[in-house]
């Protein structure tokens, strides 16, 4: 875990611009920013907050190197934009990376850490002509480090191009996927640009990467291939995540799974897409799964469904699927088409955003209850962006996402629905002792932390950063802070490891 001096206060940023649209009476919809090319174009990826309580992400694109590496930046939640890092300083080799898909993760010792699809220091010609992609670590002021670079190994047996981000697991490790490459190369997942199924690969912190999983070890492909969506930790310690191909449904059909991966590598498909006649239950799952406080798992899929635009799905560990909402209800698709992601709130339902669709035709931001009755709540159009990207709730309680934008480069935004503030560790889980940050607002003067009613020591950073300790007895719970301001509690339950 990281040392108290290991958490050190970043800088800050983000756009500014005004919008409009439709948005619910009670709601506040704000254009933040808009990407003008030289500090990135095109955004990929959700958000992340940091612990001085800004916003970091990537473009696909732009940059002060041309318009094909891409950027990292920051942005302050009043619209105030940076950008950190400008990718392929040294074109045409891109050896740093280029063309980031993904947002990032922040680790524990408060750096950022993430991939590029493109770049990096290996372009055989023959699987990967623009270099086969990294992965990468950068600092909250912007210095960048290359930790590894895909396409290593005889054959691309590490794999290729890995699309999605990380996650940091409870080990430290971080864990990761590539849509292409590995020891497989079957002609269902071949392409003219790359070979092999993809892979499900660990990265330590230091850059040693071991390849966990090739997709399509099992005959016809039924473990599924091309895994375009990271993975999520779950509380019993194993990985979860989806292929966008592969797997055998009805009639044939390869379109997608989901599955579960223990950290030595041991894969189970846990369901395949496609199940139902006319693949009412959804298909191409391309976004990463999100585990909710009930102990199941959520997602989306990019198509399928009984309408054809896509699904919400429940998903439990055992494998039991339950389609929740079917999108393009109606035509011409109000409520929106093509989900990509989803966000347990802190008032327990799930918000996300579709690329197209609603009532103006860019996408749409939209609220799902767990029962599945979905409201929406903003449609996107022209100068506010369209093609929203995921959102990210922030620990002032309001949500922030990236646009990719028709007219223009994209869009940073920001949507309230009213909901409070409140806390949020990092990490998620850990043993008794372990160090946590407690991310939030407001945070100085604060008199007592409790894990699940446990009274935990604590030091007070900032006003956005706390850091304590699991205390012993602590249970699994949520967390709690009392400030001068109220009662703060996060917004899921901290996981203890026995």
């Amino acid at each position: 875990m990281a040392t108290l001096n290991a958490w050190k206060m970043a800088g800050a940023v983000l756009l500014l611009c005004a919008g409009a649209a439709i948005a619910a009476p009670a709601q506040t919809f704000k254009t933040l920013a808009h990407f003008d090319r030289m500090n990135g174009a095109y955004p990929r990826g959700s958000l992340v907050q940091g612990v001085n309580g800004n916003l970091y992400g990537t473009t696909e694109h732009g940059g002060a190197n041309g318009s094909q590496g891409g950027t990292i930046f920051e942005v302050t939640p009043g619209g105030k934009l940076t950008s950190l890092y400008s990718f392929c300083p040294q074109a045409p080799n891109c050896t740093d990376g280029e063309l980031p898909q993904s947002g990032l993760v922040q680790a524990t010792n408060g750096n950022f850490y993430g991939t590029t699809l493109y770049g990096g220091a290996n372009d055989n010609g023959t699987y990967c002509l623009a270099g086969c992609g990294t992965v990468f670590e950068i600092t909250p002021t912007g210095k960048l480090t290359t930790l590894y670079s895909f396409c290593s190994q005889p054959n691309c047996t590490d794999g290729v191009e890995p699309y999605a981000g990380l996650l940091q697991a409870t080990n430290g490790n971080f864990y990761g996927t590539t849509q292409s490459g590995g020891a497989n190369n079957a002609s269902s997942c071949t392409t003219n640009i790359t070979s092999g199924c993809g892979t499900v690969f660990e990265i330590t912190p230091a850059g040693k990467l071991t390849t966990l999983y090739s997709f399509c070890s099992q005959p016809n492909c039924a473990d599924g291939w091309e895994p375009l969506a990271g993975l999520v930790q779950a509380t019993n310690g194993n990985l979860y995540g989806t292929t966008n191909r592969g797997g055998i449904g009805l009639e044939g059909n390869t379109v997608g799974t989901v599955f579960e991966i223990t950290t030595a590598g041991q894969l189970t498909t846990l369901y395949t897409f496609c199940s139902q006649p006319n693949c009412t239950d959804g298909e191409y799952p391309s976004m990463s799964l999100v585990q909710a406080t009930n102990g199941n798992f959520y997602g989306t899929t990019d198509g399928g469904g009984a309408n054809g635009g896509g699904t919400v799905f429940e998903i439990t560990s055992a494998g039991q699927l339950t389609t929740l909402y079917n999108f393009c209800s109606q035509s011409p698709c109000p409520d929106g088409g093509g989900p990509n992601g989803l966000v347990e709130a802190s008032d327990g339902n799930f918000y996300g955003t579709t690329v197209n669709g609603g009532a103006n035709g860019g996408g749409t931001i939209f609220e799902l209850t767990p029962a599945g009755q979905l409201t929406t709540l903003y449609s996107f159009c022209c100068t506010d962006g369209v093609d929203p990207n995921g959102l990210v709730q922030a620990t002032n309680g309001n949500f922030y996402g990236t646009t990719v934008s028709k007219y223009g480069q994209g869009t940073v935004f920001s949507l309230s629905v009213g909901l409070v503030p409140f806390v949020e560790t990092l990490p998620g889980a850990g043993t008794a002792g372990a160090e946590v940050g407690i991310l939030g607002n407001k945070l100085s003067g604060a008199t007592s932390v409790t894990f699940n009613g446990t009274p935990a020591q604590f030091k007070v950073k900032s006003p956005t950063l706390i850091l304590t300790h699991v205390p012993d007895g602590a249970t699994s719970g949520y967390v709690t802070v009392i400030t001068p301001s109220g009662t703060l509690t996060s917004n899921v339950p901290f996981h203890v490891i026995p």
